[in-house]
């Protein structure tokens, strides 16, 4: 079985490829990735990955990655709220017109099983508590907006060509791998490396704004299974557990794994920021049963031991 990750050496795309790379019956990975925001060396010590540098953009790089593919995973991205707020043509371009692209090339390659990465963000405005898949979405930003192009667009082939997609909703997923020394860092490894260095915590507002945060190992875990069962769904899919934690939560958990306090500097609240963030997983629950996802205090343990040490944690081969 041909798997091609889009976005291969981005954050989540190589934590996929250390587990699809120790799955049976998977004997071929190809990962796609134009290096914007992905780093060759985050596929270190991942064997038998073959990285072709190329975007979603160019049709030619995607036929290439995709021919004789089984399955495609499509994580190719711009990602960032605030990115798409400085740039929103290249969010657009990226992540809506570079998903149609994707799914074509997955039809030339014979109707290749589909898995999308769409985002929480497309909730937006929606107050509603937890967020279940049926409610409207309500974007406030580009970014989330064009994430609701990229399920639209999987959903709509899916209907249209009878190709077989499946849809997901990320929730502020972190740990090992995920980049912090740029403007447009996640909360998580943003907070963890300020703690390290011993420099204040920026918290946009009064951290009181909450997040179903989702270790990136179970995601790895999720996406894996639904290639090895080819699971498919006519509707959007939460791939987050129910959690929920305060950013002053989070603080306090990354102080306890430090093992001392960390200073905070409150500013204003981010443009396309929504206050509260939390998934039903009553869907992911249905189509994969007994998943047991990863606590919070353990991803955020992994996540502080990569950050000490990375290279140690490279050479284990698959995520914690």
């Amino acid at each position: 079985m041909k798997v091609v990750v889009t976005g291969g050496a981005g954050f989540i795309g190589a934590n996929l490829c250390r587990k699809l790379r120790a799955t049976d019956g998977i004997d071929e990975i190809v990962a796609l990735d134009d290096l914007s925001t992905g780093i060759k060396a985050n596929l270190d010590g991942v064997p038998d990955v073959d990285l072709l540098v190329g975007s979603i953009l160019d049709v030619d790089a995607l036929d290439e990655a995709c021919r004789g593919a089984a399955a495609v995973v499509h994580l190719a991205a711009r990602p960032s709220v605030p990115r798409s707020l400085d740039d929103p043509m290249a969010s657009h371009d990226a992540n809506a017109t570079g998903t149609a692209r994707v799914l074509e090339a997955a039809r030339r390659a014979g109707n290749a099983h589909v898995v999308v990465a769409s985002s929480s963000s497309v909730y937006g405005a929606n107050p509603t508590l937890p967020k279940q898949e049926d409610l409207t979405p309500a974007p406030v930003s580009p970014y989330a907006a064009s994430k609701l192009a990229t399920e639209s667009y999987a959903l709509a082939w899916a209907r249209s060509f009878g190709l077989p997609v499946l849809a997901f909703r990320f929730f502020n997923v972190f740990g090992p791998l995920q980049a912090a020394n740029h403007a447009y860092a996640a909360v998580v490894p943003a907070f963890v490396a300020a703690g390290l260095a011993g420099t204040p915590l920026t918290v946009h507002g009064d951290g009181t704004q909450s997040r179903d945060f989702t270790y990136v190992g179970s995601v790895a875990s999720i996406i894996t299974d639904a290639l090895t069962q080819r699971i498919t769904y006519d509707g959007p899919v939460n791939l987050a557990f129910g959690g929920r934690a305060t950013l002053l939560e989070l603080i306090a958990l990354i102080e306890a794994e430090l093992g001392h306090p960390v200073e905070r500097a409150h500013t204003e609240v981010r443009k396309g920021d929504v206050p509260h963030s939390q998934a039903d997983p009553t869907r992911l629950n249905s189509l994969f049963p007994g998943t047991e996802p990863t606590p919070l205090v353990d991803g955020l343990h992994a996540t502080v031991d990569w950050f000490r040490n990375p290279d140690s944690w490279a050479s284990t081969g698959a995520p914690a």
